[in-house]
């Protein structure tokens, strides 16, 4: 009856055992200063906070799911430092949107510093090799076409008339619909001519719509509006060939990025620079790139974050032949596939395990993307970018510490079968 909380459940259970392997204590002494002690309602507990930062990445969750399945599962509650089961809510879904941009970019590295750090001896293995290469996080949106960024503008349009109390000349609402209508075949042969017809309609509604919205606002309602105004007409002015095009309206920073993919040309999204250990495959570095440059131009950021988050650099990083064109980044050695003209079997061999041992970061991306949220960013805004694949590395360097500290308790359990089997034996013997 008197019983802890942490009596009652498994200690051998890896979520159990990282929660104690944890240093929360280093999280509270880093988050503290950026609360105010003496204003406002009193604020969630930090470990609380970070623990379901955690969790939601870990298991591949909502913000909304996180918090309903926080409320059904122990485990989840010991994680986040509770000392007796609690029947309600840990917080709102919208107090972790709160607290991700209370700790910023540099909370979330911290984070993933914490998840290296309880790595313990297998850190030093990768001290002087890393593999590193780059993948896309796709942004939540939909595939983008010009017709369909030109409705969103016809319909925001409208709604900003109707919230600001302006009267447009028309609304367009059922001639929008029926061009929708006539854009239904426009693969088809006879069909092509109408469809085009429609989207030349359709941007001039748009633009017409534009400009009648531009001139009715008052002086203070355009001022509100104005950045979203300009945004209108940017889509509709930009051409097919033009660079640094917008692809979504609330997204408007998306970048289009070929990846030479087969099944998907084109991805959306932002890049994303990923370094793992040669030999242990843990995540010791992530970083998102806010512009689509040339992999090899992503070295001199990825390499100093690295040197940021674990405190040295690394003689040598293996690339892929996207990187081609980079030797040397400071003091680390940039080795793509490729072979020497006097080069020794010896010398020939060891590059080609470098090499081999190079394509485990594709499985590394791959785990990243399915199991941990990197595969569809829902953060708003380029700072949502930096958090999700932050966010993201921590995740599967916990995943991996947990999967190897369940093994191990496995292999405890084997090593001892034989010995109570013996003690089996000589207890029915004796009786």
């Amino acid at each position: 009856f008197y019983s802890r909380f942490e009596d009652q459940l498994n200690p051998n259970h890896p979520l159990y055992q990282l929660a104690n392997k944890i240093d929360w204590a280093g999280f509270e002494r880093d988050f503290l200063p950026l609360y105010c002690a003496d204003n406002g309602r009193p604020a969630k507990p930090i470990r609380r906070m970070v623990g379901l930062l955690i969790l939601k990445h870990l298991r591949n969750l909502s913000d909304e799911s996180i918090v309903l399945q926080w409320e059904e599962n122990a485990y989840y509650q010991y994680f986040c430092g509770e000392v007796s089961f609690v029947a309600g809510s840990p917080c709102e879904a919208s107090e972790l949107v709160h607290f991700r941009h209370r700790i910023g970019k540099e909370g979330m590295e911290m984070i993933l510093q914490e998840s290296i750090r309880i790595q313990g001896d297998d850190l030093d293995k990768d001290k002087e090799v890393v593999v590193i290469d780059t993948t896309v996080q796709e942004k939540n949106i939909t595939f983008p076409t010009d017709d369909k960024l030109r409705k969103k503008i016809i319909r925001k349009c409208v709604g900003i008339a109707h919230k600001e109390g302006v009267t447009l000349r028309q609304t367009y609402t059922r001639i929008v619909k029926n061009l929708s209508y006539q854009q239904r075949f426009r693969r088809t042969r006879t069909q092509q001519k109408q469809a085009r017809r429609a989207d030349k309609r359709i941007l001039t509604i748009a633009g017409r719509l534009v400009r009648d919205l531009k001139n009715k606002l008052s002086k203070e309602a355009f001022e509100r509006k104005k950045s979203e105004i300009e945004l209108f007409e940017r889509v509709l002015a930009q051409k097919r060939q033009d660079k640094n095009k917008i692809y979504s309206l609330h997204e408007p920073h998306v970048q289009c990025i070929a990846k030479g993919k087969q099944h998907k040309p084109y991805e959306f999204g932002s890049k994303a620079s990923i370094i793992i250990g040669r030999n242990s495959g843990i995540v010791l570095g992530a970083l998102n790139i806010e512009i689509n440059d040339y992999d090899g131009h992503t070295l001199d950021e990825a390499l100093e974050q690295f040197a940021y988050i674990n405190g040295y650099d690394p003689q040598k990083a293996i690339v892929d032949l996207g990187y081609r064109g980079r030797r040397k980044v400071n003091n680390t050695i940039i080795q793509t596939p490729s072979t020497p003209p006097k080069a020794t079997a010896a010398q020939k061999n060891n590059l080609r395990k470098d090499s081999r041992r190079r394509s485990a970061v594709e499985a590394t991306i791959g785990h990243l993307k399915r199991d941990h949220r990197l595969n569809r960013n829902y953060y708003k805004g380029v700072a949502g970018d930096h958090y999700n694949v932050l966010l993201a590395a921590a995740a599967i360097n916990f995943a991996r510490w947990m999967r190897l500290a369940k093994q191990f308790y496995q292999n405890i359990l084997a090593c001892l079968e034989p010995v109570q089997r013996i003690l089996q034996q000589l207890t029915r013997s004796l009786t």
